[in-house]
């Protein structure tokens, strides 16, 4: 009977044994979880400000290139505006002659068409 209870003494020790093992292995499990999110947290962090940075020195090249062109559209517009101020000094006058030589040689004529009633 003792070599019995010997061994059921024996077998309860290596049961909580095992439990200790497991829940020894079940903290480093969570240990190296906790760890392995941490690691890819820095690194994440890392990457966005790598990826800042480079969008940091991209953006004036691209903003500034787009006020170049509003720059460029700006000066074309003033460019047309003077020409056609330029052109319109330089025609009105010529123009409006011959709209008074048209109002003031005004010769009437009976139309082609007109019939008289009686």
């Amino acid at each position: 009977m003792t070599s019995q209870s010997q061994g059921i003494h024996q077998l309860l020790q290596a049961e909580k044994r095992a439990k200790d093992k497991l829940d020894e292995a079940k903290q480093r499990k969570g240990k190296r979880l906790k760890q392995a999110k941490e690691e890819a947290m820095a690194e994440i962090d890392q990457y966005r400000m790598q990826k800042d940075k480079e969008f940091q020195l991209k953006q004036p090249k691209i903003m500034g290139c787009q006020s170049n062109l509003a720059d460029e559209i700006e000066q074309q517009t003033l460019g047309k505006i003077q020409e056609l101020c330029g052109s319109y000094n330089k025609h009105m006058e010529s123009l409006m002659n011959q709209l008074l030589s048209m109002v003031y040689n005004m010769k009437p004529e009976i139309h082609v068409n007109y019939r008289p009633s009686n």
